[in-house]
């Protein structure tokens, strides 16, 4: 059986010595113990001050002990999506091993020794994770390999074109002859690091491109596994929260008598804005939150409502925008004069909660001298930083223990329950674990922004575009999460694919930010602009289509001549779901294409709509071209995944306010789709020779177009807001 170990690293790993670049930290050595380490290699302080420790212990990304094991710290956490198979594939492939000869440790904190290079810090998130490691871990495995054959023909006195490796040996072609691994570690320590080293032809892949079982499956299957809310410590307490139920709010005063009285209750902890109760058991702390006297100051905030967010953003999105140069070109303005037909209109996307599986929790011990966290974090260097912050510690003071995720989303790229679990264990003795209820954790998130769209197109006589000019309205999430990509007013990640994957005589995309209320904070959401920006593109898309009296494929395809990728998932797309199909009364077939994250996907919905407006989802037939593919099946379950996630937002998901107050509390009121109304899902993948793109997030952000356009299809009714309104489908 495969297995998969998960070793916690943090205490072990020296922080980068100031003054030490990256480019220094590229050797081999040998390990702590013996063998071969390979990666970025950093001497402790005592080395770097030029003395020797005795516990030196080395860090690397791949490791290689004197018993053959191989160990890879991961750069990168596993949240559901396969991270912790498929990046090993890549390691053991070019390194001639067994996938389950690799074991894995989780990476700790340090930005610069695991930056994700396409993001520029220590992050797993945007689809990146196999487009980061596709080329750097093939070389880790690849120059490894190649060193223990260099060493392995240095012992014989042979050429080490005469040497082969396969599954953890070095083999003598002509003799038989053969070292393990672990026998050559120590000498192949000893050797300098090749410059270059070539990697393998895809044509020879053995193990990438095939579908190989999650690592990490048994563990879970068998509860061994562990996730932040897991996490158990001698001596630890639990806490339950309340926090002022108004954004922007602030706790006014508490009554802890009838929660003290509670068995159990050990003490009550107050912050700005929120109450604990610290407790030697979930159920003591939940029953004397429950005991609380709370009284609140509900601020400014007390009478927001959607309502109000949605006419102010009405009124921004009347204003001038600034200009995406990337997604504007053309004379936008002759290009509509001389159209024959103009078509305008407005499209609205609601606040998004993620509800991951696993609610946020962090247990967090704080001391005078240190500071340990433990908790699932896509950030680990932002985790442990906002710790240190607020323990007024140094960074290498805070050991952060990463664990495995019970979904992210984007919700886990935020450390605002990191930052309050450690306000809390300030005033506690000894360890405690905050867990959210799902009703806290669904009424304070960190919401996908909400989104009000003014698109506008030019038609020709034949129906052709001539002119695209969309207007994207929202809060920006990267000039809160990443300032320096913020520049000019412009929030790269809000426009993206705001023109979708055609090809326009003149388009203009403008990006207007309107911010909400202070405490109602948006964030990612698997994905973001391109979750958003394609409901708008293909919707308006399906407008331009009817407008024009043309099948909706075939007006795509005919913007697609120069796209010939997107244009390939189309037609497969199309061919596969058998286009236009015979729908009965009331059903119909909607039709979205997307380029987002790397990857080109269309997805072609089949929908049934009932007298009194339910929408039944039947059938969903996805193609995609994600470029070369590590593990096929990650690919599909990641697409199947992503079309539930989104067509739970497209049916149910929307986060409104009242009175300052989030309605929804639970999954009552914030729907998940149930597995009875999951449809029949059929992916078909496009083999590619071009780099990966990712795969998490493009499924979720084209499904929800493609049931509205299947809607349309079905009943004549055009929907552009989300989630969808049955009362609006209701039979006269």
């Amino acid at each position: 059986m495969d297995v998969i170990n998960l070793i916690t690293t943090a205490e072990k790993v020296p922080t980068a010595p100031a003054g030490l670049s990256r480019r220094s930290f590229l050797t081999a050595s040998a390990a702590a113990g013996g063998g071969l380490l390979l990666g970025l290699h950093l001497p402790t302080r005592a080395a770097a001050a030029g003395t020797v420790a005795s516990d030196f212990q080395p860090n690397a990304f791949l490791r290689i002990d004197r018993a053959g094991a191989v160990t890879f710290i991961m750069p990168y956490v596993e949240m559901g999506q396969g991270t912790y198979t498929s990046i090993p594939m890549l390691i053991a492939e070019e390194l001639e091993v067994r996938l389950d000869q690799v074991r894995l440790e989780h990476a700790p904190p340090d930005e610069k020794l695991y930056e994700n290079p396409l993001l520029g810090l220590q992050v797993t998130g945007g689809s990146t994770s196999i487009r980061a490691a596709w080329t750097p871990m093939r070389q880790a495995g690849a120059t490894a390999r190649t060193m223990l054959i260099a060493a392995a023909a240095a012992a014989w006195r042979v050429p080490a074109a005469e040497c082969r490796a396969a599954e953890g040996y070095v083999t003598h072609t002509s003799s038989g002859r053969r070292f393990a691994y672990g026998a050559l570690a120590d000498s192949a320590a000893r050797l300098p690091v090749p410059e270059q080293v070539p990697l393998k032809d895809p044509k020879d892949f053995t193990l990438i491109g095939t579908s190989a079982r999650r690592l990490d499956t048994p563990a879970k299957v068998n509860g061994s596994a562990v996730f932040g809310i897991d996490v158990q410590r001698p001596h630890m307490k639990v806490a339950a929260l309340a926090t002022c139920p108004v954004i922007g709010g602030r706790l006014a005063d508490v009554d802890d008598a009838p929660a003290l009285a509670v068995k159990g209750v050990r003490q009550v902890v107050r912050l700005d804005n929120a109450v604990a109760v610290i407790a030697d058991h979930t159920g003591a702390a939940r029953k004397g939150l429950a005991a609380l006297k709370i009284e609140w100051q509900e601020g400014a905030n007390a009478g927001f409502s959607t309502d109000e967010m949605i006419e102010e953003m009405d009124k921004a999105s009347r204003q001038p925008g600034v200009i995406s140069k990337e997604a504007t070109h053309g004379d936008l303005d002759a290009a509509l004069a001389s159209a024959a037909t103009r078509i305008e209109a407005v499209y609205q996307l609601p606040l998004l909660a993620h509800a991951t599986m696993e609610p946020m929790n962090c247990t967090v011990d704080v001391r005078p001298d240190g500071c340990d966290v433990w908790t699932g974090t896509q950030v680990a260097g932002r985790a442990r930083a906002v710790a240190a912050e607020i323990c007024g510690l140094p960074a290498d003071k805070v050991v952060l223990h990463n664990h495995l995720l019970g979904g992210g989303f984007g919700r886990r790229l935020e450390v605002d329950g990191v930052a309050q679990a450690v306000r809390i264990a300030k005033q506690v003795n000894g360890p405690v674990k905050v867990i959210w209820s799902r009703e806290e954790d669904i009424q304070h998130d960190i919401y996908r922004p909400y989104y009000y769209d003014r698109v506008h197109a030019g038609l020709d006589a034949d129906g052709k575009p001539l002119a695209w000019h969309h207007k994207v309205t929202g809060s920006s999430i990267l000039a809160r999460w990443a300032p320096p990509v913020f520049q000019n007013g412009l929030d790269p990640d809000a426009v993206e694919a705001a023109a979708g994957p055609y090809g326009f005589p003149a388009s203009k995309v403008e990006y207007v930010r309107h911010e909400p209320p202070t405490g109602l904070t948006t964030g990612f959401w698997r994905g973001v602009g391109v979750t958003h920006n394609a409901f708008v593109v293909e919707g308006f898309m399906d407008e331009l289509a009817a407008a024009a009296k043309r099948d909706p494929v075939t007006y795509r395809r005919d913007l697609l001549r120069d796209a010939p990728r997107a244009r390939a998932v189309l037609d497969l797309a199309a061919e596969k779901a058998g286009w236009p199909g015979t729908a009965g009364p009331r059903s119909g077939l909607g039709v979205a294409v997307l380029f987002g994250f790397g990857t080109y996907l269309a997805q072609i919905a089949e929908v049934a709509v009932d007298d009194d407006g339910g929408v039944t989802v039947k059938r969903v037939v996805c193609a995609v071209d994600c470029g070369m593919t590590v593990n096929p099946d990650t690919v599909r379950a990641q697409i199947e995944g992503g079309i539930v996630f989104g067509l739970t937002a497209a049916l149910y998901g929307n986060i409104t306010f009242r009175n300052g107050r989030v309605e929804q509390a639970n999954f009552d009121s914030y729907q998940a789709l149930r597995i009875d109304e999951t449809p029949q899902i059929d992916v078909h993948r496009i083999e590619s020779s071009e780099a990966p793109g990712g795969i998490g997030e493009p499924s979720t952000a084209c499904i929800g177009p493609a049931v509205v356009n299947a809607v349309f299809a079905a009943t004549g009714k055009r929907l552009r807001t989300l989630p969808i309104d049955s009362a609006s489908l209701k039979t006269a």
